[in-house]
């Protein structure tokens, strides 16, 4: 269903009223599929979203997590659900929530899609926007696509491109200091900031959850951030 901008800001179909919601955008991490989004998909469909307007990219190679970077097919499916969110929002605005790899893809979409301000709210969670140690420091970077210059070694120039960035009205960050993925090395900071946390991001939330429960146990946080 196509909303128009010009609807009023409740729709009645069938007798019940629903408020006008923004599309959200759910973006999985590097080798993940959109079920790693079922415990917020299913939350959001209890507080009155329409699985019409939760858009759920599938990106990436699934049996070669080192082959996915920021560069080529992967941004086909994140683009196009940005894209598409933004033309169905009644609102004329979009919400962002992110994964892991999810996070720098999907940010570097809006970017190239020069759609920041169609995006109301932003949420990265256990993403690595500063990069991964365990990738290396570019240009002594481990060598595979998702540690190389498209891809999360510290100063890599995809990474560098993208700091600084205008990604939404409002950002957030969600956070873990015992990441297995994020914190591989033992060290989550990159120059002194945890790689989690978003540059001009208005707030940031830690957890004592691994990388994945970061995504999957913080459904009701996501809902708030968004609402």
């Amino acid at each position: 269903m196509k909303f128009s901008l010009l609807m009023c800001l409740t729709l009645v179909i069938s007798g019940h009223v629903f408020a006008c919601k923004d599309s959200v955008v759910l973006v999985h991490g590097n080798s993940a599929s959109i079920d790693s989004w079922d415990n917020s998909y299913q939350l959001l469909l209890e507080n009155g979203y329409s699985s019409e307007n939760i858009y759920r990219p599938d990106w990436g190679s699934k049996s070669c997590a080192a082959c996915n970077d920021h560069s080529g097919s992967e941004e086909v499916p994140v683009k196009a659900a940005i894209t598409a969110a933004i033309a169905n929002s009644c609102s004329g605005k979009i919400d962002v929530i992110t994964h892991s790899m999810g996070g720098t893809l999907a940010a570097q979409q809006i970017v190239l899609l020069n759609a920041a301000g169609s995006v109301d709210t932003f949420v990265g969670i256990a993403g690595a926007f500063r990069g991964l140690w365990s990738c290396g420091v570019y240009p002594f970077n481990v060598w595979s696509p998702t540690c190389g210059a498209s891809g999360l070694s510290v100063q890599s120039p995809f990474l560098q491109q993208l700091y600084g960035q205008v990604l939404a009205d409002k950002v957030y960050s969600i956070k873990s200091n015992i990441d297995q993925v994020v914190c591989a090395t033992g060290v989550c900071s990159v120059s002194g900031l945890h790689t989690s946390r978003i540059w001009s991001e208005d707030n940031s939330f830690t957890y004592a959850l691994g990388h994945f429960g970061l995504q999957s146990e913080t459904a009701e946080l996501q809902l708030s951030l968004i609402q």
